[in-house]
């Protein structure tokens, strides 16, 4: 049983929105930072977003910046990507994971089995 869970993806128009949700087991979700990342067909895997353990602190890549929100809700070990104003090149398969606070997948040490976005222009 996978110890990060993702769900949400699909298909949609450009413009659109989707919400991905990411449910982590306990330990985890208490200890680390959580981020996601994304890779399209051919690409390296890239970093999209973090949030430290608190909350208190995100990070996003450029080329989200102002359109996706990340965050997380402690209650129910959830972790959450708004995607708003959605463009083809954001099409890609989508990966939660858990690790240190970072931009980089080295900082990550659990990854979920990704979800697939795909915005049709």
């Amino acid at each position: 049983q996978g110890q990060l869970v993702e769900s949400g993806g699909g298909l949609v128009q450009a413009g659109g929105s989707l919400r991905l949700s990411c449910a982590a087991s306990g330990r985890i979700f208490s200890v680390y930072a959580l981020g996601w990342f994304r890779q399209a067909p051919g690409k390296e895997r890239e970093f999209v977003a973090f949030i430290t353990r608190s909350g208190s602190g995100t990070n996003y890549a450029d080329s989200v910046k102002g359109r996706f929100t990340i965050s997380r809700d402690n209650a129910k070990n959830m972790v959450y990507l708004q995607m708003n104003s959605l463009k083809p090149e954001d099409t890609a398969v989508y990966y939660c994971a858990a690790g240190s606070v970072g931009t980089t997948a080295r900082n990550y040490n659990y990854w979920g089995q990704g979800t697939q976005v795909t915005v049709s222009s």
